[in-house]
C-alpha cells in the first residue's frame, strides 16, 4: 500500500503529467518576433516573407495551428483544418493562422516544406502562413517537437482554447462551436 502511494506520487510529479504549453486562458499568447522567414505574403505569383510579431494576431478571431515541418504532425490536426474550411467564416472577422517550424522537419526536407506552405497561401490567400525556421515560438510557447497544437484566439488575441496533439471529433466540433461564437460576438 505505501509503495503504490509512494509511485503514484513519483508520477503525479512527473514531466509526463505537465501541460504541453504555457498559455494562459485570457491573455495574449507570450510574445514572439520572428525575423528569419516570418509571414509568407503572395502578391502577383510573388512570394515573400516579412518579419512576423505575435502581437499582430490581435484584431481577427483565429485559429493557430502551430506544427512541426513534417507530415506526421500536418496530419493530426487534418480533420479540424477541413471543418474550418467548410465553416466558411467571414473573411473581415476571422482568419487562419498556420505557423509551421521549420527548425524541426525532417534534415534536407525544408525546401519541400516551404514549397507546400506556398501552395497552400496560393489556394487560401487569406489564411496567414508564418515560417518558424528557428522554432521561436515552440520554445517561447513551450511546445513539444514534431507536432500540432490548435490555439483559438478571440479578437483582443486573447487565448480562449489551446491543445497540444490531435484534436478528437468532439474536440473539432467544440473548436467549430467556439470559433463561431466569438465571430459572432464581434458583430
Amino acid at each position: 500500500m505505501m509503495l503504490r502511494r509512494l509511485i503514484a506520487i513519483i508520477l503525479l510529479g512527473c514531466p509526463f503529467f505537465v501541460s504541453a504549453h504555457n498559455f494562459v486562458y485570457g491573455q495574449s499568447v507570450p510574445r514572439v518576433n520572428i525575423t528569419d522567414r516570418g509571414e509568407l505574403l503572395f502578391d502577383d505569383s510573388d512570394f515573400s516573407y516579412q518579419r512576423w510579431d505575435s502581437a499582430e494576431l490581435a484584431g481577427k478571431v483565429r485559429v493557430i495551428q502551430y506544427i512541426a515541418g513534417r507530415t506526421s504532425a500536418k496530419k493530426k490536426n487534418s480533420m479540424l483544418i477541413t471543418a474550418v474550411k467548410d465553416a466558411e467564416f467571414p473573411e473581415d472577422r476571422f482568419q487562419p493562422t498556420t505557423i509551421v517550424n521549420t527548425d524541426d522537419a525532417i534534415p534536407g526536407s525544408g525546401f519541400f516544406v516551404r514549397g507546400k506552405i506556398e501552395k497552400n497561401k496560393r489556394h487560401y490567400p487569406w489564411a496567414q502562413f508564418i515560417v518558424d525556421s528557428d522554432g521561436l515560438a515552440r520554445k517561447a510557447w513551450g511546445l513539444p517537437e514534431e507536432s500540432s497544437t490548435i490555439i483559438v484566439l478571440d479578437k483582443n488575441g486573447h487565448v480562449q482554447w489551446a491543445k497540444d496533439g490531435a484534436l478528437s471529433p468532439e474536440e473539432v466540433n467544440h473548436v467549430i462551436n467556439l470559433l463561431g461564437q466569438l465571430i459572432e460576438e464581434d458583430k
